[in-house]
């Protein structure tokens, strides 16, 4: 009797639509299935914790039983302290969701990266990657992609040449996959280009070139009206046809460093950056060509907008907040603002992005709090959880009940104790 009830437990926990398996969730607008918990701490609701060897500010992607994340491991050590243009081994690791047990660790790389990366917030092995539940896809830029099963049996890799990004301030840009497609941005500071690649062998289906510098935010795929885009931003915000690479429309407006991901619901897609000329703006992309200064831009703004932290968006209402912990929270399709620029209770300073769980959004500092505020029109804060002597880069995930923590060498479990 007592193991056909932690049988069912485990099956409940685990059930199939609750898997984080990319970027930004399951919908790519950074809002999670279920519920997780309110208040926690490394005391309260903390189901496990786990060292990761190493430095990796990727996120951690689920699938089933099930959590995949990469790291860069010096050769002299698996310290997380900066060891900038020294060699490494860049790691793809499995967790065991329930317990935080390392299932496999496989290093798909060793080498010197020929470039460093910022400090604190860069990391040798700051892509997140991507699973469909067969493999899981590590896409590490100037290293090449490593597509493994879920057993950890390595089943092809690519390799690509090196990125020279702006400033040195290093890749992380995210994996994305449709169906059997996978989509690889290469923006830099010269020869900048998308790839299209079969996501069962690698084999190249198609490349177009990129007239941008440095980006790092990943393309986003949307269906409107039966037909799919995929929407990619730089210094402007392109569509392509996801089968040919064929430019469909296009629209300039935005800053340099492009990080924050594009969302999009009902035939807008949102977009925005924090650098240099700040800028957001909702258009509409039923249309083609050169939208720029057109009516397919709806509305604009340049205050608040996040260099960092991407956007959160959930029944017509986009949640985002810049990198010295402002939040806004605007009417999505008409861009009305509820509130602007409101300040979290601390001092706080944030570079992961935010997530919404059962009308709470969560939103991880580099202070070590996860401070929790209610969705919707008015701003109320519902908890401020502190996790200690932490740093928070890497975006939360959440699946099944549980909420995943990164932080500087540990992983977190946070979960609801019965």
């Amino acid at each position: 009797m007592r193991f056909a009830v932690l049988a069912l437990a485990c099956v409940t926990l685990f059930a199939a639509d609750d898997d984080w398996s990319r970027w930004r969730g399951p919908n790519d607008d950074g809002v999670a299935r279920g519920d997780a918990p309110l208040e926690f701490s490394q005391t309260k609701n903390l189901a496990w914790k786990t060292k990761i060897p190493g430095r990796g500010h990727s996120s951690p992607v689920i699938w089933g039983d099930k959590i995949f994340l990469t790291t860069a491991i010096p050769t002299l050590g698996d310290t997380y302290e900066p060891a900038l243009r020294k060699e490494h081994r860049f790691v793809v690791m499995c967790l065991d969701r329930n317990t935080g047990k390392v299932l496999w660790e496989r290093t798909a790389k060793t080498a010197a990266p020929p470039e460093a990366h910022q400090i604190p917030y860069g990391s040798y092995a700051s892509n997140t990657p991507v699973t469909d539940g067969k493999r899981v896809y590590a896409f590490l830029e100037s290293r090449g992609i490593f597509v493994y099963d879920l057993n950890g049996v390595l089943q092809w890799q690519k390799d690509f040449p090196p990125l020279h990004k702006r400033g040195e301030f290093g890749e992380g840009t995210p994996t994305m996959l449709d169906g059997n497609t996978l989509y690889l941005k290469f923006d830099q500071e010269q020869n900048s280009y998308l790839l299209a690649l079969d996501k069962n062998t690698g084999k190249e289906l198609w490349r177009v070139e990129r007239d941008e510098p440095s980006s790092w935010s990943a393309p986003l795929m949307v269906t409107y009206k039966g037909q799919k885009q995929l929407i990619v931003a730089g210094t402007k915000v392109r569509s392509y046809d996801p089968a040919t690479g064929k430019l469909i429309w296009q629209c300039a407006g935005l800053g340099l460093n492009s990080i924050p991901n594009p969302v999009s619901a009902d035939g807008i897609a949102y977009v925005m950056t924090g650098f240099q000329n700040p800028n957001m703006f909702a258009v509409r992309i039923d249309r083609e060509g050169d939208l720029t200064g057109t009516d397919a831009v709806l509305w604009s703004t340049n205050r608040g907008t996040p260099y960092n932290p991407s956007p959160v968006l959930q029944n017509d209402i986009l949640y985002f907040v810049n990198d010295t912990a402002m939040l806004s929270v605007f009417k999505a399709s008409t861009g009305e603002a509820y509130y602007k620029q409101q300040r979290l209770p601390n001092p706080y300073s944030l570079k992961s992005s935010p997530v919404a769980v059962n009308g709470k959004l969560y939103m991880a500092t580099e202070q070590g709090d996860v401070v929790v505020v209610k969705m919707g029109p008015k701003f109320e804060v519902l908890a401020i959880n502190s996790m200690g002597d932490e740093m928070f880069i890497a975006t939360p995930a959440v699946a099944g009940g549980s909420m995943y923590l990164r932080g500087r060498s540990t992983l977190y479990c946070i979960r609801q104790k019965q």
